[in-house]
């Protein structure tokens, strides 16, 4: 497979802004927050979206789909939400005498699994196929979601009543955990002020398609990454798993998602190549949520970024070296 092109970088990079600044028009002062969710969907991940009700998780996600020409739901998580009402279900048609599919909410571009720890863990698991492989198995037979395919799961950091955790296969299967926060004085002033639009992301046009979309994921995959960079987020990895304070460290599935990631981020900035800054500004997104720390560690003040961030400030960077 042949590197992408400068000029295919700079192509890459533009439109990467004006999907930026188009979906910024809805999700208003959080342009990283916008940058971290487009490298993950065309990554071709699933991003975690970790926040206080009321921050914009919704807006963001029909933004998304309506800058792409995508489709998008919403799934509320409850405690009482069944696989088959995320998936779909085969319901037998007496006239044809046949079963037939019906597709769950699952069944779009963007799907927002909203407050997803309020579900069970049966049903939680019933997204585990889906965001790994691309389709739904019901009753035997696979069902294709299509591309692009991206979940933007929310979970609530307060009420942690009648929550259940999310397991670390789950979380494994996000390709980055983010939060958007609220936002600063000026951009919320502007929000006020536009108060008679409730939903901001109905008024976008859309920038592209979603043909282009898997055309952009497809041109980044040939991204360049040196073989120091490769050595330097595999030294990366395997100190997370011999940290002290981390019972689990970042998987070889970890790895992967960082240096995909990587690639779409140098797109993102016109570059065919990966430097070792893209991986140390991506490390904390892409690989935070994997950590599993020792319990005593945890209750002795350790967390998993300031891990992470000494563990990056430890591990020396291979020196710059560009595109092949």
């Amino acid at each position: 497979m042949s590197t992408m092109t400068p000029e295919q970088a700079t192509w890459f990079a533009q439109t990467f802004d004006r999907l930026v600044g188009n979906v910024g028009q809805a999700v208003l002062g959080k342009a990283h927050v916008v940058r971290l969710t487009l490298t993950c969907m065309l990554s071709e991940g699933h991003i975690l979206l970790e926040d206080a009700p009321g921050t914009g998780k919704t807006s963001l996600a029909r933004a998304l789909a309506a800058s792409v020409q995508g489709t998008n739901n919403r799934i509320q998580f409850t405690p009482d939400l069944l696989p088959s009402d995320v998936t779909g279900v085969t319901i037998y048609d007496q006239k044809t005498g046949k079963f037939e599919f019906h597709q769950g909410p699952i069944f779009a571009s963007i799907v927002l699994a909203d407050e997803i720890n309020r579900a069970s863990p049966k049903t939680q698991s019933a997204l585990l196929e889906v965001m790994e492989e691309g389709r739904v198995t019901v009753d035997g037979v696979g069902h294709e979601v299509g591309r692009p395919f991206m979940v933007i799961a929310t979970q609530n950091p307060i009420e942690q009543a009648g929550t259940y955790r999310l397991p670390e296969a789950q979380l494994d299967r996000f390709l980055m955990k983010a939060s958007i926060g609220y936002p600063d004085h000026a951009s919320t002033v502007e929000i006020l002020s536009g108060a008679a639009v409730r939903d901001r992301s109905k008024t976008l046009q859309p920038l592209i398609t979603t043909q282009a979309v898997t055309e952009m994921a497809e041109l980044a995959a040939r991204v360049h990454v040196d073989g120091a960079v490769l050595e330097y987020v595999s030294r990366l990895a395997e100190e997370t798993r011999n940290a002290p304070e981390v019972r689990v460290g970042v998987s070889v599935r970890g790895a992967l998602a960082l240096v995909r990631c990587a690639k779409v981020w140098a797109a993102a900035h016109g570059r065919n190549y990966v430097l070792p800054d893209d991986v140390k500004e991506l490390a904390q997104p892409a690989w935070a949520h994997r950590l599993v720390l020792d319990p005593e560690a945890e209750f002795a003040g350790a967390t998993n970024e300031a891990v992470l961030g000494r563990l990056l400030a430890d591990v020396a960077a291979p020196q710059e070296r560009r595109s092949a």
